[in-house]
C-alpha cells in the first residue's frame, strides 16, 4: 500500500502529526495520503500516562479544542509537594516550588481518552487509521533510506509455523515514514543503531511509571488537587516520586515513578509504589474506595542532552520515540504534540518540493526555535542533578531551578546508561516487602488482570533472548535474577527446571507493553519485539 506519509504510533506524537498534514493540505487546497498503525486493539489501548496536561501545543493544533468536546474537563486547582518520611509528610512551602511544579492552567486528564479523541480529529479529516497493527519490521530502499514498514504477520504459532488463521504482513510504502511509537521504540531503536543517531549525546535515560485509577469516596474527592511526593519509600540514593491526581466523577490517578538507574537489583518498583500507598497521608484517599484499572509504562526522561538526532533519511522521530518528555514538569504529551506537528510541516513542505526519502532537515531546525527547545533547555540540568541522590539532587535542583531559573552556565551530563547501573546482588540484602492485603495493597497478577491485558496463548514469545544461558548463567547468579523484580507485570520467574536446576520462565501473556525489561537487563540479552496486533493491556481510560 502506498501512501505519502506512514505514521507509526497512535498516541498524541503520531495522531498530531495525521492532524497537522491534513490540515495543510486543506489549507493549500492539495491531497496528502496518510495513514496511523496503531499496535494496541483500539486508540488508547496502549496509552498511559499520569497526567496533567499542559494545553499549549493542542491549542495551536486545534484552537477550538473545547468547543469540540476535548476530554480536558478537570482544571488543576491546587498543587501539593510533599516530602514523606516513613510516618510524616513535609509540605514544601511556597517559595521553594520551582515554577517547573506549577500547575496552573493545565488539566487533570486521562490521555488515553484525550487520544481517543485526537483519533476521532483524524479520522473526520481523512486520515486512515489501523489499530491492532504493529509495525513490526523497517523496509529500506536500495540506497539505505526507510522506504516505509511492514504489519507482523498474524495467527503464527508457537513454532514460527502458520495456524489455521494466518494472515500476511502487510508492506506500507511511504514517501516519508515518522515514528512514533511511545518510549523505548522497537523499530526507533533499530533506526538509531542503524544511523548512529546517538553519536554525541548522552545514554539515554528511563524511568517505569507504574499507575492505578481508583474510584474514590465523594467527600474525600477535590477535582483538579494535584499531589507530587519524594522522599519515603524510597532510600536517598534512588531517584523516583508520586503522583496522585484528581480527576472528574472521583477518580483518581495514583502511581510511582522510579529512575531506571538505581543499583540495587533486589529492588522492585512495583512493590515501592504498593508500599507508598500505607503511608498515613496518603491512604486516607483510598479507605472505602475501589480500584478500577491497572498499568505501567517506561517514560523517556533523558531531555535535552539525551535526545538523538531526530531524522535520517526517509522519515523522523517524534514525541518519547525520541525522548522530548520534559522530566522536570513530569509532562510529556504537549512536547508530543508539538514535535508531531513540526514534523508534518517538514514533510508536508518536502511533499510540496516533489522530494521523497530523503532527510526532513527543516524539522530540527524548526525545534531549535520552538518554545519547547526553550523550555527543554531550562530543564536540562533536574534529572542529572536528581540522579545525584535525593538530599543532594534536591537542594541543586533547587538552585538550578529556582535561583538560576534553568539558565545556569553549565548543563550536566552522565555516562552512564540504566542498564550499566545495576550493582552485584553481594553487596546489597534482599528487601523485605510487606505481603498485599487486597484492600489497598495488590498482587502483581491481580494487578496485571485489571489490566484487562491478553496475548493469543500460542503465539510466539514476544519478550525475546540473544542468549538463553545468560539469565541462570549472569542475572541470577550475578544480580540475584532482577528481572523478577523490575517487571511489573510477573511475566519473569525463576523457576526449577530439569535436575533441579534452575530456569527462567518468560510468562509473555503479562506483558503490560512497559519496556522495562528491554531497558534494564544488565546484559542488553532481552529484546522486546511487536507480539500479534492487538495483544497487550486493553486500557479504557489510563
Amino acid at each position: 500500500m502506498e501512501y505519502d506519509v506512514v505514521i507509526v504510533g497512535g498516541g498524541p506524537a503520531g495522531l498530531s502529526a495525521a492532524i497537522r498534514l491534513k490540515q495543510l493540505a486543506t489549507e493549500q487546497g492539495k491531497e496528502v495520503s496518510v495513514v496511523v498503525l496503531e499496535k494496541g486493539g483500539e486508540l488508547g489501548a496502549h496509552i498511559l500516562s499520569g497526567a496533567v496536561m499542559d494545553p499549549r501545543a493542542l491549542t495551536e493544533l486545534i484552537p477550538n479544542w473545547k468547543e469540540l468536546g476535548a476530554p480536558l474537563n478537570t482544571a488543576v486547582t491546587e498543587d501539593r509537594i510533599l516530602f514523606l518520611t516513613e510516618n510524616k509528610a513535609i509540605s514544601t512551602p511556597s517559595f521553594m516550588v520551582p515554577a517547573c511544579f506549577e500547575n496552573h492552567g493545565n488539566y487533570v486528564v486521562s490521555l488515553a481518552n484525550v487520544v481517543r479523541w485526537l483519533g476521532q480529529q483524524a479520522e473526520a479529516m481523512g486520515v486512515e487509521v489501523f489499530p491492532g497493527f504493529p509495525a513490526a519490521e523497517i523496509l529500506y530502499n536500495d540506497n539505505g533510506s526507510v522506504k516505509g514498514v511492514a504489519t507482523g504477520n498474524m495467527g503464527v504459532k508457537r513454532d514460527g509455523q502458520p495456524g489455521p488463521d494466518f494472515q500476511l504482513g502487510m508492506e506500507l510504502h511511504a514517501k516519508y515514514t515518522l515514528f512514533a511509537e511511545g518510549s523505548r521504540g522497537h523499530l526507533g531503536k533499530q533506526l538509531m543503531a542503524k544511523y548512529d543517531l546517538n553519536a554525541g549525546k548522552d545514554p539515554q535515560s528511563y524511568g517505569i511509571g507504574i499507575k492505578e485509577l481508583w474510584e474514590i469516596d465523594p467527600s474525600k474527592h477535590k477535582p483538579g488537587l494535584v499531589i507530587h511526593t519524594t522522599g519515603w519509600p524510597l532510600d536517598a540514593d534512588t531517584y523516583g516520586g508520586s503522583f496522585l491526581y484528581h480527576l472528574e466523577d472521583n477518580l483518581v490517578a495514583v502511581g510511582y515513578v522510579v529512575g531506571l538507574n538505581y543499583e540495587n537489583p533486589y529492588l522492585s518498583p512495583y512493590e515501592e509504589f504498593q508500599r507508598y500507598k500505607t503511608h498515613p497521608a496518603i491512604r486516607t484517599f483510598f479507605e472505602g474506595a475501589k480500584r478500577i484499572s491497572y498499568g505501567a509504562r517506561a517514560i523517556t526522561a533523558g531531555g535535552l542532552q539525551s535526545l538523538p538526532k531526530l531524522i535520517f533519511p526517509g522519515g523522523a522521530l517524534i514525541g518519547c520515540d525520541a525522548g522530548f518528555l520534559n522530566m522536570s514538569r513530569i509532562k510529556g504529551s504537549h512536547a508530543a504534540i508539538k514535535t508531531g506537528m513540526l514534523a508534518a510541516d517538514a514533510a508536508f513542505a518536502a511533499l510540496g518540493e516533489n522530494r521523497q526519502h530523503d532527510e526532513l532537515a527543516s524539522y530540527p531546525v524548526a525545534f531549535e526555535k520552538s518554545w519547547l527547545k526553550e523550555e527543554l533547555h531550562v530543564a536540562r540540568n533536574v534529572k542529572p542533578w536528581l540522579s545525584k541522590g535525593l538530599y543532594l539532587g534536591s537542594i541543586m535542583t533547587g538552585i538550578d531551578q529556582i535561583l538560576f531559573r534553568g539558565k545556569a552556565p553549565w548543563t550536566l551530563h552522565h555516562s552512564h546508561a540504566d542498564h550499566e547501573c545495576l550493582k552485584p546482588a553481594a553487596n546489597y540484602k534482599p528487601i523485605v516487602y510487606p505481603k498485599p492485603d487486597g484492600k489497598l495493597t495488590f498482587d502483581r497478577l491481580s494487578s496485571v488482570f485489571i489490566s484487562n491485558t491478553n496475548h493469543a496463548e500460542d503465539q510466539p514469545i514476544h519478550l525475546t533472548l540473544k542468549d538463553n544461558s545468560v539469565p541462570v548463567n549472569i542475572n541470577l547468579a550475578k544480580y540475584a535474577g532482577p528481572e523478577a523484580r523490575y517487571c511489573p507485570a510477573g511475566v519473569y520467574e525463576y523457576v526449577e527446571g530439569a535436575e533441579g536446576t534452575p530456569k527462567l520462565q518468560i510468562n509473555a501473556q503479562n506483558c503490560v507493553h512497559c519496556k522495562t525489561c528491554d531497558i534494564k537487563d544488565p546484559t542488553q540479552n532481552i529484546v522486546w519485539v511487536t507480539p500479534e496486533g492487538g495483544g497487550g493491556p486493553n486500557y479504557p481510560n489510563m
